[in-house]
């Protein structure tokens, strides 16, 4: 918004001749944080913010937007309107002096909330985010009978205030279906959904919550929205998106964690600093694998600059994903929004100036891959390799020998790459027969040692952080963001807008490998008081279950972030997550047990017409099935759905038209067997330049970067696949088999049990007609053979909108 670029304009006139009726004062007190300040930031900060002055106007610090301007007048006089140049100007019907200048006006609505505000005293307010979570009491409300527990009344108070009711409870089996998709990523079997029907002791819903919570199919549905956010792939990306060596033990790390309920707080510091704590473990290593799973470049143009890169994808993700933040915006410049300055990112990234690039061309493992393999193998394999050593050696005594009796020349030649060649042609001939013996003998040992390793369990590595610096590269201030142009040096810090930007860092201990920067750091993240870690993650967990976060910018709490719909209820949860331990489980059971979460998603005209987005939660979002969901309940329900857990991803089948397109066609994609490729979709293996087509047509994650909101698109390639595509037609046919076996090739048992094991219900009126007469004039009509229309039958129910769409 330009406000001061021209001339000084007489605010009152202009206000007079675009007058917007003054109240004396508003009915409701107007919010800085959640009204006021998103207004500024969006339409005003690009130039008036932090970086640029217009006028010598800045609206993003108080004691600035209150002085005299070059043009002598004044942006913001409190409890003035009228004589407030910033309304003036908003106000204006001359192009040459309408704010902003460019773009899309402010609204009458918006415009009045700034009228308010400034009528009411311009009170400015720290944004909500930067201070610290204050509880605050569950509200009163009317109908208290409809709050079974505090989430209820703080979703209460709003509807109230608006004069809106909640939607009416969801039905048992919409219910049983949200409960298990949303828990553990499956449908509910036929039979699941009657005894859950037709239990009408009280705490039918809870047994089953606390069922889906302590199944293993939980961690593996949860896993996911974590990978979304840690950017997770099994390979690099780039021109040849080299691998990831053992990239999946971290997934299955996530996917334990999640299943043991381990503290949030314990997680945080096994991710950022596993190989520092006081205990380490091969879990705490795998889980340092979470700094290396970004891209990265195998043959660079600027070396130093894609090390910085590579931090700054650190920075980056690691900031938005526990604090919400983006300091990566500071990187060439002040933040243009926040208060980050330029040397507060640097700051943040000298945590992490201990860590060496993933690799270099000649050598991809040594900084990514640490030796994770038990005391115990790890014992014989040292025996094994000490045993070849002696052999080794005395094999070597004899060799030498034969070659003092060689000519010079091939003296000379054993010194090089030629030896092996040399003693294979020379070596017998040079050996005394007793000699020759002993070293047949030696050799004999060496094969029978080496076939008795074999016999060994592999050894295990992990992808992880290897071989972390002691002493951490000094950090500059890097002037535009350009590693080859330092400026200050700085220390390590935490961002200013917490108040304490100070870190302490420890010296190193005698036996210590690393620095301790990483591990100062996850403590202060996972720290109980970090005003913004359990705040940012209760949002994600909301967001899950309810389709959207309180605060719907979940990697962003920052000014331009979208405020919180609910901002004392998030408040509350955050401190009610910390009070319960960090524990994922029970925090999950208090959504759950929620009459808000609890709703039907009945529309209603009236309560659309005051909240159409359905900021309030008036109703439950009807949500459609995620990539991961669609396929994995495809399997479920044709009963081919492999359960088994952990291990190195697996390889749908890709036509080779798909494969073809990659920059090495066809390399880099395995062949997986039908067992196998039976899986579960959180074990497919993630390649960046080939997606699974299907999981890419319904939306999978963003892997380039932290993921923290997946579209949801509806395009023709879903519905093409779906239809015309090999793996849902296979399925199809393997459903139908199914059935088959199950209820025969009467027609209408083999409906209405298709219909059963799809959508959980039983058959509307008349539904199961219809699909009989669907299978018959396939046959009648089209020519198919039997089993050819039972197959596209089930086809068809694939294929329906209740299939992918929960209400």
């Amino acid at each position: 918004m330009l406000l001061w670029a021209g001339l000084p304009l007489n605010a009152v006139s202009v206000a007079e001749s675009n007058k917007i009726p003054e109240k004396e004062s508003a009915k409701t007190p107007v919010d800085f944080t959640q009204e006021v300040q998103p207004l500024l930031a969006k339409h005003c900060y690009s130039c008036h913010g932090p970086d640029v002055q217009e006028g010598g106007l800045r609206l993003d610090q108080s004691e600035l937007a209150f002085r005299k301007l070059e043009s002598e007048a004044t942006a913001v006089v409190p409890n003035h309107p009228d004589q407030s140049e910033l309304i003036a100007r908003i106000t204006s019907k001359d192009d040459s002096l309408q704010m902003p200048p460019e773009g899309e006006r402010l609204k009458p609505e918006q415009i009045e909330v700034l009228r308010n505000w400034i009528q009411q005293g311009a009170e400015w307010k720290k944004h909500w985010a930067f201070q610290p979570p204050e509880r605050k009491s569950p509200p009163e409300t009317n109908q208290s009978q409809w709050v079974k527990n505090p989430i209820d009344a703080f979703i209460l108070a709003g509807l109230e205030a608006k004069g809106l009711t909640p939607a009416p409870p969801a039905d048992r089996v919409a219910l049983i279906r949200r409960v298990y998709f949303d828990l553990t990523g499956l449908p509910p079997a036929p039979e699941e959904v009657d005894q859950f029907v037709n239990d009408s002791s009280p705490d039918a819903y809870e047994k089953l919550v606390d069922r889906l919570l302590a199944s293993p199919r939980y961690g593996e549905r949860w896993a996911r929205h974590w990978l979304d956010l840690v950017r997770y792939a099994d390979t690099n990306s780039f021109e040849r998106d080299g691998d990831k060596p053992n990239a999946w033990r971290f997934r299955d790390y996530v996917i334990r964690s999640f299943n043991e309920d381990k503290p949030y707080s314990q997680f945080i510091k096994e991710q950022l600093a596993g190989d520092e704590l006081d205990q380490v473990t091969n879990d705490t290593i795998i889980a340092t694998g979470y700094y290396r799973l970004g891209l990265w470049d195998d043959e660079p143009a600027d070396p130093l600059l894609s090390y910085y890169n590579e931090l700054d994808d650190i920075v980056s993700t690691t900031s938005q994903v526990f604090l919400g933040l983006t300091l990566n915006c500071a990187r060439c410049h002040e933040h243009k929004i926040d208060p980050v300055p330029h040397e507060d990112y640097y700051r943040f990234m000298a945590f992490f100036h201990g860590l060496n690039s993933y690799g270099t061309r000649g050598d991809q493992l040594s900084f990514n891959q640490t030796d994770i393999t038990t005391p115990e193998l790890s014992a014989k394999y040292a025996e094994y390799d000490q045993q070849k050593s002696e052999l080794k050696k005395k094999m070597h005594a004899i060799e030498e020998a034969a070659i003092k009796k060689m000519p010079g020349v091939d003296q000379r030649r054993s010194e090089t790459r030629e030896r092996g060649k040399l003693l294979k042609e020379k070596l017998a001939e040079y050996l005394e027969p007793e000699q020759s013996q002993t070293y047949q003998g030696l050799k004999e040992e060496l094969k029978q040692l080496e076939a008795e390793r074999k016999k060994l369990p592999p050894r295990k590595a992990a992808l992880s952080v290897r071989r972390s610096r002691r002493e951490p590269r000094e950090t500059f201030v890097l002037l535009r963001g350009n590693p080859h142009v330092r400026g200050d040096k700085v220390e390590p810090g935490f961002p200013e807008l917490f108040g304490k930007t100070q870190a302490k860092i420890p010296a190193p201990g005698k036996n210590q490998q690393t620095s301790g920067r990483r591990r100062v750091l996850a403590e202060w993240v996972a720290d109980g008081d970090n005003m913004l870690t359990s705040r940012v993650i209760v949002n994600r967990i909301w967001q899950h279950h309810f389709g959207r976060g309180i605060v719907q910018s979940p990697n962003n709490f920052g000014q331009l972030g979208v405020p919180p719909t609910h901002p004392e209820l998030l408040d509350w949860l955050a401190l009610e997550f910390v009070k319960g331990g960090q524990r994922f489980k029970a925090f999950h059971k208090l959504i759950l047990m929620s009459n808000t979460y609890q709703m039907s998603s009945r529309y209603s005209e009236q309560a659309a017409a005051v909240d159409p987005a359905n900021d309030l939660f008036w109703r439950f979002n009807m949500r459609r099935l995620s990539a991961e969901e669609v396929r994995d309940s495809i399997l479920a329900v044709n009963g081919r759905l492999n359960l088994k857990m952990y291990g190195p991803g697996i390889y749908p089948l890709i036509s080779q038209e798909v494969l073809q397109g990659q920059s090495q066609p066809g390399k880099g994609w395995g062949d997986s067997s039908e067992e196998e490729r039976s899986r579960r979709s959180v074990y497919i293996f993630v390649k960046r330049s080939l997606v699974t087509p299907l999981l890419f047509n319904f939306d999978f994650a963003d892997t380039d970067s932290s993921c923290a909101v997946r579209f949801v698109t509806t395009q023709p390639a879903q519905a093409l696949g779906m239809i015309n595509g090999q793996f849902a037609n296979r399925q199809a046919e393997l459903f139908a088999e199914r059935l088959i076996e199950e209820a025969g090739t009467e027609y209408p048992r083999f409906v209405t049990r298709a219909i059963r094991l799809a959508y959980g219900r039983t058959p509307h009126a008349g539904e199961v007609e219809d699909g009989v007469q669907l299978i018959k004039r396939l046959m009648e009509k089209h020519s198919l053979k039997e089993k050819q229309a039972l197959d596209y039958f089930c086809l068809t129910i694939l294929n329906r909108n209740e299939f992918v769409y929960l209400d």
